[in-house]
């Protein structure tokens, strides 16, 4: 075995021995190899094994500090893996209502007979079906957007939709700009397709278009991906002068668009896309799996003139394909006013979460909206996002810390995201209450 992870091995036996702890800071580097008598070199390798086992984190201009392990000590497991078994889960972030299964199942019940049924296992193109695309069309025609049902390709959900739609638009070491903090999964979908991610200023209004300018004029931008309403993890939503701008950005620019809208559904006013703007540019994204369930979804994409069959490709060579019950049965809950009943019970119950966040957290530097599903939380000094997220998994809450949406070199945010969907109200009431103890306390103030 290399010397360098023999020193880690030992680094690591520190940590999950308790004689590092959650949130400390590790020598920099270059006095760890001085004390250690090793090269720069090999003690940039020893912290890399430490951050690729998930004990570290490194943080750029502040140092490395130590995460938390699992419950039993076992080394080589970031906070996300063991927050599954936290009592209250506020990373997750999946709506639900009062009598939703009863409401899906009265327009389930025709499928289930044999011939309709035999129908609906049948494969689905990526074309879906003509009955699905105006259902999903009547939906978009909600946001302004017209004409749009020959323009639709159909995905298992919208994260896939998303994957897909970059697949067809950048090529491996092609460069999108985002958000400076975006949704964690496109992190992993860039790396997987081989996206460099470029980070994009923002401001109270919105992504600054300058700063799309600025990264297409360093080397040429492939594509962006952008959140405009109802942006995870801020709930910002782009103001219509911003959004605007944006639109005669890149269309000057000629920059195609992946525009995110899975979080639209819940904006009062539905909030105008900017592929209404920039029709031949932007890929407008969407899905089912908030509006109704997470388990039998259906994801899509609004593509300009021209492009379904690029995309199309993408979604069969990527395996991404909708499921043919899936689309029959949100044709069903569509016609049906299924949809917009869900909606009407998600956005009522977005309205009474965002209440309690603002009743428990009264006084701390919560970011979000009156309308959203989560709220954005910056904590007081001298926490930092590891050490709070750590904190709380102690007391048995998951929360996301601000690294998880981070995108370039510059410092990471000392907040969290609070995802308040998931759990009951009476369980995020205690859970709010709980952190709010815990960060009064502050990193010294211990886990009781």
């Amino acid at each position: 075995m290399d010397d360098y992870r023999r020193i880690a091995d030992r680094i690591a036996e520190d940590i999950t021995g308790g004689r590092l702890r959650p949130g400390q800071r590790l020598p920099p580097q270059r006095a760890f190899a001085r004390r250690h008598g090793m090269a720069p070199s090999t003690a940039g390798r020893v912290y890399a094994e430490l951050v690729r086992r998930g004990l570290v984190v490194g943080e750029v201009g502040r140092g490395t500090f130590v995460r938390a392990t699992e419950p039993d000590g076992q080394p080589g497991r970031a906070l996300a893996e063991v927050a599954g078994a936290a009592p209250v889960n506020l990373e997750l972030n999946y709506p639900g209502a009062e009598g939703q299964a009863e409401l899906l199942a009265a327009a389930l019940a025709p499928l289930l007979r044999p011939d309709a049924l035999g129908q609906a296992l049948r494969p689905a193109a990526a074309a879906g079906t003509p009955a699905a695309r105006e259902a999903v069309a009547s939906l978009l025609a909600q946001a302004g957007l017209r004409s749009a049902a020959a323009r639709i390709v159909f995905t298992g959900n919208a994260r896939q939709a998303i994957a897909a739609t970059l697949a067809s638009l950048v090529r491996p070491g092609g460069r999108v700009g985002v958000e400076a903090l975006t949704y964690p999964l496109v992190k992993e979908i860039a790396g997987r397709l081989g996206i460099t991610l470029v980070p994009l200023a923002t401001d109270a209004e919105g992504p600054l278009p300058e700063s799309v300018e600025t990264a297409h004029r360093g080397a040429p931008l492939s594509a962006l991906y952008l959140q405009p309403t109802l942006h995870n993890p801020t709930s910002l939503t782009t103001s219509p002068g911003r959004l605007v701008q944006l639109a005669e950005m890149v269309n000057r620019l000629g920059v195609p668009v992946v525009e995110d809208r899975i979080w639209s559904f819940l904006h009062p006013g539905g909030a105008t896309p900017l592929a209404a703007l920039a029709p031949d540019l932007v890929h407008l994204v969407d899905g089912l799996s908030k509006r109704v369930a997470p388990g039998l979804t259906v994801g899509f994409v609004v593509v300009p003139e021209g492009r379904a069959g690029a995309v199309a490709r993408a979604v069969r060579s990527g395996g991404w394909s909708a499921g043919g019950f899936a689309l029959e049965a949100a044709v069903r809950w569509i016609a049906d006013g299924t949809v917009d009943r869900l909606v009407a019970a998600r956005r009522q119950d977005a309205r009474r979460r965002q209440r309690l966040v603002a009743r428990e957290l009264a006084g701390f530097a919560v970011r979000s909206d009156p309308a959203a599903y989560f709220a954005w939380w910056e904590l007081p000094a001298p926490w930092r996002a590891d050490t709070f997220t750590a904190a709380a998994l102690a007391h048995g809450i998951a929360v996301t810390p601000g690294t998880a949406f981070s995108v370039g070199p510059g410092r990471t945010p000392d907040a969290v995201r609070l995802g308040l969907a998931s759990a009951s109200e009476p369980e995020l009431t205690r859970a709010l209450a709980t952190l709010a103890g815990v960060a009064r306390r502050g990193p010294e103030g211990g886990t009781g």
